[in-house]
């Protein structure tokens, strides 16, 4: 009870007529001045919006910057490259009307974008499954580590579009071609990570899992896979990183409605604006894919970081 409340108790406390007015008044003052919860669900959420603003904001002045110093090296009757003002007034369409549909190949880049995706995330999916798969074997054996390691670190030095000729010529169509490229490119990444991951476990995991006489299936679903977790994210955070430029890459020379064809085709129609804008949108959704594998990494593995 403050000072300024027990005055109010001693002055009303002399007549008992008086005495439940006092206790109303003081429980209704003390009610008034009392704080929001911090814990409360609002207050969450404005200070993670707060904390989302002031985040941003170097990265908008740094886009500002970099658009004024595109816009003055750009303007000029000899530059060979759009300005930022040219390419709003000539691509204005793919910016703001991103799932148009008026032909078989005249489409919006988002409808692009998702067609990529879908090879993404068949050839992604295929590779995480059998990259930690493939990584579990390496890191928990060391007979499996000698005979395999030295094949995977000769090929993931291999270029993506390398693999490409080998894939048309096992699958002779586009699309599984494409997804055997991004299939190929990240599965390394995984591999190598989920094997790291395994080799660092614990002693003391392992003795518990002995104690309990664990099987193999319980030992790699209990033990293995939760404590190599975090750094089974990072390898799929790189390996979402690769699907999403081999996809692109392989997308130039195969074809199709992808966002890869819609760049090369543009090339060679001499727009550049439409370049430059399917590249903001690459970009973009490069972005987001890292950040979502890393939320859900951040889900699984409850924040505990790759050492």
């Amino acid at each position: 009870m403050t000072a300024s409340n027990l005055r109010v108790f001693e002055m009303h406390a002399g007549t008992p007529s008086t005495s439940a007015a006092a206790a109303t008044a003081i429980e209704n003052r003390v009610v008034r001045v009392s704080p929001l919860k911090p814990n409360s669900r609002t207050a969450r959420a404005a200070t993670a919006v707060a904390r989302g603003i002031v985040n941003a904001i170097p990265a908008l002045i740094v886009v500002v910057l970099l658009l004024l110093v595109w816009e003055m090296a750009s303007s000029g009757p000899k530059a060979s490259l759009p300005s930022p003002s040219k390419i709003w007034l000539e691509a204005r369409d793919l910016i703001t009307q991103p799932f148009f549909v008026y032909g078989p190949q005249d489409i919006g880049l988002g409808w692009r974008i998702l067609t990529s995706l879908q090879r993404v995330a068949i050839g992604f999916a295929l590779a995480a499954m059998v990259g930690i798969m493939l990584g579990a074997l390496v890191g928990q054996s060391q007979w499996a580590m000698r005979g395999l390691d030295p094949l995977f670190q000769v090929l993931r030095t291999v270029p993506p579009l390398a693999w490409l000729p080998i894939s048309l010529a096992a699958f002779r169509d586009s699309v599984p071609s494409a997804i055997f490229v991004i299939f190929i490119t990240s599965i390394w990444p995984i591999i190598i990570n989920t094997a790291v991951g395994i080799r660092n476990i614990p002693q003391d995991y392992r003795n518990v899992a002995a104690v309990l006489q664990l099987n193999s299936y319980e030992f790699f679903r209990r033990i293995m896979v939760p404590a190599a977790a975090p750094y089974i994210f990072t390898g799929l955070r790189i390996g979402v990183g690769l699907s999403w430029l081999a996809i692109v890459a392989a997308e130039m020379l195969t074809g199709g409605v992808g966002i890869g064809f819609f760049i090369w085709d543009a090339w060679n129609s001499s727009k550049l604006p439409d370049i430059v804008v399917a590249l903001v949108y690459i970009g973009l959704v490069g972005f987001c894919l890292d950040r979502a594998i890393a939320a859900l990494g951040g889900l699984a593995t409850r924040g505990t970081a790759a050492a």
